[in-house]
């Protein structure tokens, strides 16, 4: 056991935890005033269910002992035999709770990031059972696939080094389905729905790009030279994404965006979170380009395809995470982690297609399976609150709170 790393995996695990409440600031920002505590409310939420679910079962699904490639055993619930003796499988160097630790707050975040579809008009009865039933269905499977020792995209040899199909393909497919389930909020044709507190949403961006620190650099499960290259490339592909973003905006609407400088800066950090272990300066830069263009044109999509993704979570994690772990295939190279594999650009052109498998299978899983846990719920619970309830904002309606007594 290593203190050094030990305590980089801690320190990463505060940093992951971090991101949560501070995607519910990015969203919170971004809603209606009456809106705004029911959409914190949604990060805060998931945080304390999925660290309970995690716990008790989420860890055995997706980390415990193999079963057809497909999904863990339930050999570990309740942390049974996950002590702090390290695992050789995936953390040799740090206890095993310390690393099951980090991995909850992956598992704590990627429903979270799906509650920006449907912001502003679904039960909250239903959120909770969705965000319950689509760990346990969807993200623990993908992640037993990608991540453990025994999973069958793992064999196959895709690389994901931080969560690029495992965490914002999954949430953004699912995001899609879910905005286009529930339909549009009232009025979205007739008025002009704004940001209720831009500020808000560029202090949740920045906590964000810190906390992202730890969820690419983290990934290293070392505090060694890995995780400073996965350090510099998540904060390069940061850095330019929001350049690329501000500027075609600038260029496109006649005025630099505030707003397109967050989504920038988060578009460039999905985008690398698949290859930050694996690329290298140059290829960070080039990556935060494309995603600052593949998602500024993603979200200005939107309108035409007439799907209420409220706060452009398919635009920014389905689109950039798609392309960043399709990417990883073309700029992946041993030259930065011997454990990885060279792409396209270094001789192995094998890898990309393996990405691209990779990509389909989270994508169509994804989707079917977030399509029938929201029918289930639409069935027994319903997804939607009241038309009246939406109008008068889900803070007062749901909560039965105010954000702001004016």
């Amino acid at each position: 056991m290593n203190s050094g790393d030990t305590s980089w995996i801690l320190i990463s695990s505060a940093l992951v935890m971090l991101m949560t409440p501070a995607l519910g600031f990015f969203y919170g920002g971004m809603v209606r005033r009456k809106n705004v505590l029911a959409t914190l409310m949604h990060s805060f939420f998931v945080l304390c269910l999925i660290s309970v679910q995690w716990v008790l079962w989420g860890y055995s699904l997706a980390f415990g002992p193999d079963h057809w490639g497909i999904i863990g055993g339930l050999d570990w619930v309740g942390l049974n035999g996950v002590g702090l003796a390290p695992n050789r499988d995936y953390a040799p160097t740090v206890p095993h709770e310390a690393y099951m630790l980090f991995q909850m707050m992956f598992a704590v975040i990627t429903p979270a990031l799906i509650s920006g579809a449907f912001a502003e008009r679904k039960r909250f009865k239903s959120f909770v059972f969705f965000s319950l039933l689509w760990a346990t269905l969807v993200y623990d499977p993908i992640a037993h696939w990608v991540w453990s020792t025994g999973g069958w995209l793992h064999h196959l040899g895709a690389l994901d080094f931080a969560g690029g199909t495992v965490v914002h393909v999954s949430s953004g497919v699912a995001a899609l389905v879910t905005a286009m389930v529930l339909g549009e909020r009232i009025g979205l044709r007739h008025e002009t729905i704004e940001p209720h507190d831009a500020t808000m949403t560029i202090l949740g961006a920045s906590l964000l790009w810190f906390g992202w620190f730890g969820f690419n650099a983290g990934s290293a499960i070392s505090a060694g030279i890995l995780a400073v290259s996965a350090f510099v490339v998540t904060n390069t592909a940061a850095a330019m994404g929001a350049l690329t973003w501000v500027t075609i905006s600038w260029w496109h609407r006649g005025q630099p965006s505030v707003l397109g400088a967050a989504a920038g800066a988060v578009a460039g950090l999905v985008a690398i979170t698949p290859a930050s272990g694996y690329v290298t300066v140059p290829a960070a830069i080039l990556i935060g380009l494309f995603a600052g263009v593949a998602c500024y044109f993603a979200v200005q999509l939107k309108p035409r395809l007439r799907v209420d993704d409220a706060l452009d979570v398919f635009g920014v994690h389905g689109v950039g995470g798609t392309l960043g772990a399709i990417l990883t295939g073309v700029f992946a190279t041993v030259a930065v982690n011997a454990g990885g594999a060279n792409g396209l650009l270094y001789g192995n052109p094998s890898q990309l297609l393996v990405q691209v498998v990779a990509v389909g299978a989270t994508w169509v899983y994804s989707a079917g399976a977030t399509f029938v846990i929201l029918k289930v719920l639409d069935r027994f619970i319903g997804l939607r609150v009241p038309e009246e309830e939406e109008l008068a904002g889900l803070d007062a309606t749901q909560h039965g709170e105010l954000a702001y007594q004016l």
